[in-house]
């Protein structure tokens, strides 16, 4: 049984609660706080740390592939893609205009996509059309055949590159969006998980355990892939990215983020180290779980990459492997909606996460705007 100065404090009512201490999250409590300062905003994270997407990604601060953008406009049209991508673009100035460079290890070394085929290339001038609005530049993706032969590509046809893309440490982005949230009075409950929510006419109760609730008036989840239980209308579909890390690397000349196969596979230099991961579309059905596990055939198939494509005749040992979570649907544009009178959503980021944050943080705390 909790005290009653516990009961007073830590598990008060709140103006405003959300599970989930990953991008969105914390994006989004920074957004609410700096537009009402007075409203009360705890953050709830099962974990000890963020965990989940977060800070198990590659560390891309990523734009889109060429390939990706082309895909995605056959798929659900210019518009819903468009849109995607501004959110995008405009999320990552967001971030660059909040946190310094060295501060969170961020690099606008560009984005690289391989190619193995001239096909994409015909649509081009096409793609860059369209972006131009976005980018305000003429030639959003172009022919870099120097960069390919620069960075120990050779071995592949073509390599396109737009200069709106870059890495960034995303455990030190998570920890200076802490920083902001505590400087912005933003409260935390990490190492507790919400069991069950009832919503009732005035408030919504988050269930902790069966003999403890916190009360708020409203509640936003940003659970992403482990939203299902409590969003089981919504589609949500858990997306495993396994990721490995080679040793320092002798003399490597991999300097960027890069893109192959519609972004399925991606891999960047962290500093004489080669990061990579991605290859799901390998094995769809096993890579759609909320366990982070790594699998040997994946592992495998990632290393058997490493050697054909990326360290052609190269002698490498891998230092570290891990996994992340991401959800995906249908398409990729994510599920930011209000669910009832007091509850709200942004879900699904299809693994934009660390670009589509800062944005989706904004509409949230317009969408519960005098509610």
């Amino acid at each position: 049984m909790q005290s009653i100065w516990e009961l007073e404090t830590f598990y008060r009512k709140r103006n405003i609660i959300i599970i989930g201490a990953g991008f969105t999250g914390l994006w989004t409590a920074i957004s609410i706080k700096e537009k009402y300062p007075e409203r009360s905003v705890l953050v709830i994270e099962r974990s000890s740390i963020p965990l989940g997407a977060s800070t198990r990604n590659a560390g891309f601060a990523c734009f889109g592939s060429l390939t990706e953008i082309i895909a995605d406009s056959e798929k659900m049209g210019w518009e819903k893609t468009l849109n995607l991508v501004s959110m995008r673009f405009e999320g990552l100035k967001k971030i660059r205009n909040y946190f310094s460079k060295d501060e969170i290890d961020f690099e606008l070394s560009g984005g690289y996509e391989i190619l193995n085929n001239d096909q994409p290339l015909h649509k081009i001038e096409e793609v860059n059309k369209k972006l131009e609005s976005i980018t305000g530049i003429g030639k959003t993706y172009t022919l870099n055949q120097d960069k390919l032969k620069e960075s120990g590509l050779g071995r592949s046809e073509f390599l396109v590159e737009n200069p709106c893309e870059g890495g960034l440490h995303s455990g030190k982005l998570l920890q200076k969006l802490l920083e902001k949230c505590y400087e912005l009075k933003v409260e935390f409950l990490f190492g507790a998980e919400v069991k069950s929510i009832i919503e009732n006419s005035d408030y919504v109760e988050e269930w902790l355990s069966e003999a403890l609730s916190i009360q708020s008036d409203q509640l936003i989840y940003c659970t992403n892939a482990f939203s299902s239980e409590f969003l089981s209308e919504e589609e949500i579909i858990p997306a495993r990215g396994q990721v490995l890390l080679t040793e320092p690397v002798e003399n490597l000349k991999l300097k960027g983020t890069f893109h192959y196969d519609e972004g399925f596979y991606y891999f960047r230099n962290l500093g004489n180290r080669v990061l990579l991961g991605g290859a799901r579309n390998q094995d769809f059905k096993t890579e759609e779980t909320t366990s982070f596990e790594t699998t040997n055939f994946l592992q495998d198939h990632l290393e058997n990459f490493l050697k054909e494509v990326i360290l052609p005749g190269q002698n490498f040992r891998i230092a570290h492997r891990w996994s992340g979570i991401m959800a995906m649907g249908t398409e990729k544009t994510p599920i930011i909606k209000q669910l009832s009178e007091r509850q709200f959503c942004a879900v699904r980021l299809s693994g934009m996460g660390v670009a589509l944050a800062p944005k989706i943080g904004e509409m949230l705390a317009d969408m519960i705007n005098n509610k």
